[in-house]
């Protein structure tokens, strides 16, 4: 270890959405003289994270606190980016554990911070938010000792706000966090924790070095994706970047090599030379699978090469956004993508809004499964049009998720409730302190992709977190629901649903069609069917002109003639005629409730 490896820190800060983690940045920021914080949390610069108050992307920023060099490696909070946190929790030694004096420990803070305990960092508890009028710090006190087993005078009090504790916070990390251990003359090993898109520049990665040095100009190889390209420009991460001839172990820095696609670069690979390089990668890398499916749909067909060209650029910057074209008789031409969560999909939705101001239809969001057939071969189906034959099928696995729900006693009832009814088995329950439980499920992520979250929000009146992992696939009892128009099937309106909700959810899908869709001169036949097999119908009466006003007495066989003729006339415009759903009738089911 270099004299100058000594005085470097790097620490990444942990914590629930809103526990004011970035505003937390900026204050360190300031006082470390890296730079004037002129407006509000200067690290998450998407308006989208400052609308919502959540980390998206991850950021990096190098400050001096006296002799020492501090690295903080800032972690998005929500669930669905679990996997880059892990990734920039490996890139550290240490990590703040910052809880919202007002709040208490939340589920995703618990569940960041086992990760960061599986990685063996040293944890430095601060209580955020204490100049709150509703502020309980004694009692989180208590929640934080009960979870870490730390002394009460490790944790400390602080004020992102006002400034208060700041200096605290960066005297124990430089007395607390150990300094990077690894050797500068050894083969390089850098992890990449993150890469950003830049368009002069193409996709610039950063990275922190385990082992070895890099300097400019090296020819460099990624291992686990084996592309090999020079190192233009290697340095540090200021505000901006800031360029350098050699970066050894224990630094945090960047590196620009002209790459233009975005999966050439994956977070978790090692970068090491060409020559005399490292034979074996930093442990722990994963291709990141998304989880939910949903079909996007441009409103006018003629923008589908528009929307193309967006999600391209999107991928950029989010390389776990996957997407390839598919139709659908309904919608016409557009593309199924692959999210890692619902957030992370109406994050995409909201950006192609407002980045790239596309107006787009999403269908129903559904997860991966796993159909067997007879013969006993394997195929991954995302969407119910891709279903074989139900006569074809042996069974059907679903992916399943352990699910950690935090909460007051007063709403575990609720809860459970709302768990159970979503097929979830209840595997613990433990109580943390005082009032409030810890309960885990196991669950199908195909049932909480719609609407579990906005459900356990209102049902807990906001006072529950909510956290989960996947656990693997396990045979379930799928069928898939086919909605028929007129004996057509609508194939966008499709899902993939458990045997024992689908007539329910087949008769609900039926009764807001028939709400939904407008009259026309013949009969309409809104059917729910599960292969061959009708199980919910609803009629929209058809449009009828009174063909009988221009009779005014005279013969009953004259009025029966003219009513035959219009009989003949509907029945042949059946034949011929088509029923349009309207869009809103899409968007409708997916809020059934």
């Amino acid at each position: 270890m270099t004299a100058l490896q000594d005085k470097i820190r790097n620490f990444c800060i942990i914590a629930h959405i809103d526990h004011g983690k970035s505003t937390l940045a900026d204050r360190m920021l300031e006082m470390t003289g890296t730079l004037k914080v002129t407006q509000g949390q200067m690290l998450d610069d998407m308006d989208l994270e400052q609308e919502r108050g959540i980390t998206i992307k991850s950021h990096a920023i190098q400050m001096n606190y006296g002799q020492y060099t501090l690295n903080l490696i800032d972690t998005p909070g929500h669930v669905d980016f679990s996997y880059e946190v892990s990734r920039s929790i490996a890139a550290c030694e240490g990590a703040l554990l910052v809880v919202d004096a007002t709040q208490g420990v939340q589920a995703q803070t618990i569940s960041n911070l086992y990760m960061a305990i599986d990685h063996d960092l040293e944890i430095i508890p601060v209580i955020n938010k204490c100049d709150m009028p509703n502020a309980m710090p004694d009692e989180v006190e208590d929640e934080i000792i009960d979870l870490l087993g730390c002394k009460r005078e490790e944790i400390i009090r602080a004020s992102a706000r006002t400034g208060e504790g700041v200096q605290s916070i960066l005297d124990a990390i430089v007395e607390r966090i150990p300094a990077p251990e690894g050797d500068p003359s050894a083969p390089l090993q850098a992890l990449i924790f993150d890469s950003v898109f830049n368009p002069f520049r193409g996709i610039i990665a950063y990275f922190k070095i385990v082992n070895g040095t890099v300097r400019s100009g090296q020819q460099v190889r990624f291992i686990n994706t084996g592309k090999e390209y020079k190192a233009d420009e290697i340095g540090i991460l200021k505000m901006n970047l800031s360029p350098r001839d050699t970066l050894s172990a224990g630094n945090v820095g960047y590196i620009v090599s002209g790459i233009k696609t975005a999966t050439e670069v994956k977070v978790g690979d090692t970068i090491t030379t060409v020559e005399g390089g490292a034979s074996e990668a930093i442990a722990g890398f994963e291709e990141v699978k998304p989880m939910v499916f949903a079909g996007v749909y441009p409103i006018e067909t003629e923008d589908f090469e528009d929307l193309r060209a967006s999600l391209e650029k999107l991928q950029l910057n989010d390389a776990s956004l996957t997407f390839q074209p598919e139709s659908s008789v309904a919608l016409g031409f557009g593309f199924r993508c692959g999210f890692l969560g619902l957030l992370h999909m109406e994050i995409i939705q909201e950006r192609l809004d407002r980045e790239f101001d596309m107006d787009v239809i999403t269908t129903v969001p559904n997860v991966s499964y796993l159909v067997y057939d007879k013969q006993g071969e394997v195929r991954e189906v995302h969407n119910p049009a891709g279903m074989p034959d139900q006569t074809l099928i042996d069974h059907i696995e679903e992916p399943f998720i352990r699910a950690t729900v935090i909460t007051t006693t007063s709403y575990l009832g609720n809860i459970m409730t709302l768990c159970l009814g979503k097929r979830g088995e209840l595997v613990s329950q433990n109580f943390i302190t005082g009032n409030r439980v810890e309960i885990l499920f196991d669950m199908p992520l195909g049932e909480i992709v719609i609407d579990f979250y906005d459900k356990l929000k209102s049902i807990s009146k906001g006072y529950a977190s909510f956290d989960y992992h996947p656990i693997g696939f396990r045979p379930s009892k799928l069928v898939k629901l086919d909605i028929l128009l007129n004996g057509e099937p609508v194939d966008a309106l499709s899902t993939l649903t458990h045997f024992d909700n689908a007539e329910t959810f087949g008769r609900r899908m039926c009764e807001k069609l028939k709400e939904l869709l407008p009259r026309q001169q013949f009969d309409i036949a809104i059917q729910a069917a599960i292969g061959a097999k009708i199980i919910a119908r609803e009629t929209v009466k058809q449009v009828r002109k009174d063909v009988l006003a221009k009779c005014y007495g005279g013969d009953v066989s004259r009025k029966r003639k003219l009513l035959e003729k219009q009989k003949r006339g509907k029945k042949r415009m059946k034949q011929i005629g088509n029923v349009q759903v309207p869009q809103k009738a899409f968007l409708a089911v997916l809020k059934l409730d």
